[in-house]
């Protein structure tokens, strides 16, 4: 099966992975951005997520494969391949076994090291959304609202609202095997991967994701490696300052 994707412009294949309980959609302002610049953006929504299939199988083996898999079928190569979060893990996964297809990685607040659970309260709140009773998109956000205080954060998890026929919503993500497996989310880069081809990282000046004891190990793993702060941004770097953010990746695409 091959992941869904929302394909914007034309020319240099640039492939965008988003993270855990996102899709391809968050980042759809800035593709037409990038699109731009020459480049033929594809938004991918991993599996179990977005538009994707659903799959028991859950791991960033089975997503990078999916990858391969996604730019064999629209015969993609040299990418640029940015990934962020969820879809970081799988960016660097995908790079170290694949380089060939992979002209230069971008990796949006994620470290190659491993981190513990820390969506719990995330997932509660998602798996108490009984849509038996909640009718609207204002309901659940009520709802939700009794686990996740911040709005912002609600929003964003609210995009995966849909509606599976009238008057009936649903969830696009495939939640239970997402709670059953989320701690692969959190799995390091196997100690042996590397890539020697230009990668930039990314970090929010307000996120915690990439810590200065982190340079050690991304230049481990990626010999080529420049690390970039986004000001005025936390994890969602590229949503809180994406001015910011394009200009850093616009430079590096450019370099």
């Amino acid at each position: 099966m091959i992941l869904y994707s929302n394909i914007i412009g034309s020319g240099n294949p640039f492939v965008i992975l988003h993270g855990f309980l996102g899709m391809g959609d968050n980042w759809k302002t800035l593709a037409r951005e990038f699109s731009d610049l020459d480049c033929e953006v594809h938004l991918v929504d991993q599996r179990n997520h977005g538009r994707s299939f659903h799959s028991y199988d859950f791991d960033y083996d089975v997503m990078a494969e999916d990858v391969k898999a996604y730019c064999n079928e629209h015969e993609l190569t040299d990418i640029i391949l940015l990934g962020h979060s969820m879809g970081g893990k799988t960016a660097m996964l995908f790079a170290t076994k694949y380089p060939e297809y992979v002209s230069r990685l971008i990796v949006a607040d994620i470290s190659p090291r491993y981190y513990p659970v820390h969506h719990d309260a995330i997932l509660e709140g998602l798996s108490s959304l009984d849509f038996s009773v909640l009718k609207t998109r204002g309901e659940a956000d009520k709802a939700l609202a009794n686990y996740i205080s911040e709005i912002g954060t609600r929003m964003f998890l609210l995009k995966n609202l849909y509606w599976e026929k009238k008057g009936q919503l649903g969830l696009r993500i495939n939640l239970p095997v997402l709670k059953e497996y989320v701690s692969e989310v959190g799995e390091a880069l196997p100690i042996h991967s590397t890539f020697s081809k230009p990668t930039l990282f990314l970090r929010g000046d307000k996120s915690e994701y990439i810590r200065p004891t982190d340079e050690g190990i991304i230049h481990r793993h990626f010999s080529d490696a420049e690390i970039e702060t986004i000001s005025d941004a936390g994890h969602w770097l590229h949503a809180e300052n994406p001015a910011g953010f394009y200009r850093v990746v616009t430079q590096f695409i450019n370099a």
